[in-house]
C-alpha cells in the first residue's frame, strides 16, 4: 500500500489486526522482518536515516500523557526542537505559530498535567506539527475523549490536512472519525482486505459485520429503515445525508 501527500487515511480493523503495527513501521519505531517500508524513498532500516523518517512521520499517541514531557506547554512544543538543537530564535518562531494555529497561546505557561484531555492532545499534536512533518500518524488519539473533546481533535486533524497539507494516517475504532478521511483503508490479520473512499467502505455493512465492525450510526439506522421499506439511497454516509433523504421522500408523498 501507499500514503500520498497530502492524503488523509483511515486505518480500521478488528483488533490485532495489525493497525498499530503498521503504524509503528511507518515511523521506523519498528523494523519490517519482511518486505521493505519507505518514506520518500529512505528504507525504515536505514539507521542512519531514522531520524529524518521520524521528523516527516510525527506520532500521536492515544494516551497524550505518554509524550507530554515538560513542566508548560510551551516547554513541551518546544522540547523536540530543542533535541535538534535548533536556533533559539528558530524554536521561537514554530512554536509561537503552532500555538496559535492551534489556539494554545492562553496555555502556554499552564502545566500539561492540569489540562483537559482534548487540550492535552492538541499540546501533543502541537509539539509534533512544530517538527513540521510531511505527515502525521495518529493511534486512535481520541478513545480516552468525551465526545466534545473527540470533535475538537478532529476538527483540529482535519483543518491541518485541508489548510496545510499534512498527510493523516489515522487508525480509530470511530466509524465517524473515519469519514473524515480520503480514503478508508480495512485490515485484517495482517493485510490489507478492501479499500476506498469512506462513502464506498463504511456502508458496506456485510463487510463490516463480519469482521465484528460496524458503519457510522447514520449508515446502520439506514439499514434498519431500508428494512422497514423505506427507498433510500444506498451510500448515506451521516445524519445530514439521512435526514434530507427522508424529507425528501416525505415531501414526494
Amino acid at each position: 500500500m501507499a500514503v500520498h501527500r497530502g492524503e488523509y487515511l483511515a486505518l480500521i480493523g478488528p483488533n490485532g489486526s495489525g493497525k498499530t503495527t503498521l503504524l509503528k513501521l511507518f515511523n521506523a519505531l519498528l523494523a519490517p522482518s519482511d518486505g521493505e517500508v519507505r518514506v520518500e524513498g529512505i528504507s525504515t532500516v536505514d539507521e542512519e536515516k531514522i531520524d529524518q523518517i521520524r521528523r516527516r512521520c510525527g506520532m500521536i499517541f492515544q494516551n497524550p500523557d505518554n509524550q507530554l514531557v515538560a513542566t508548560t506547554v510551551e516547554e513541551d512544543i518546544a522540547f523536540g526542537l530543542e533535541n535538534l538543537a535548533l536556533p533559539s530564535n528558530e524554536i521561537r518562531q514554530r512554536v509561537d505559530e503552532v500555538a496559535r494555529l492551534l489556539d494554545l497561546q492562553h496555555l502556554m505557561q499552564h502545566p500539561p498535567h492540569m489540562l483537559s484531555g482534548g487540550e492535552k492532545q492538541r499540546v501533543a499534536i502541537a509539539g509534533v506539527l512544530a517538527m513540521q512533518p510531511q505527515c502525521i500518524l495518529m493511534d486512535e488519539p481520541t478513545a480516552m475523549l468525551d465526545a466534545a473533546n473527540r470533535r475538537d481533535v478532529i476538527d483540529t486533524v482535519c483543518m491541518l490536512n485541508r489548510n496545510h497539507g499534512v498527510a493523516v494516517v489515522h487508525v480509530t475504532h470511530f466509524p465517524e472519525e473515519a469519514a473524515c478521511a480520503d480514503r478508508v483503508v480495512i485490515l485484517n490479520q495482517g493485510r490489507l482486505i478492501e479499500e476506498g473512499p469512506p462513502e464506498k467502505i463504511l456502508t458496506d455493512l456485510a463487510l463490516l459485520h463480519s469482521l465484528g465492525l460496524q458503519g457510522t450510526a447514520a449508515v446502520e439506522l439506514a439499514a434498519l429503515l431500508r428494512e422497514d421499506g423505506f427507498t433510500l439511497p444506498p451510500q448515506l454516509l451521516n445524519y445530514r445525508e439521512l435526514v434530507d433523504s427522508i424529507c425528501s421522500l416525505e415531501r414526494k408523498s
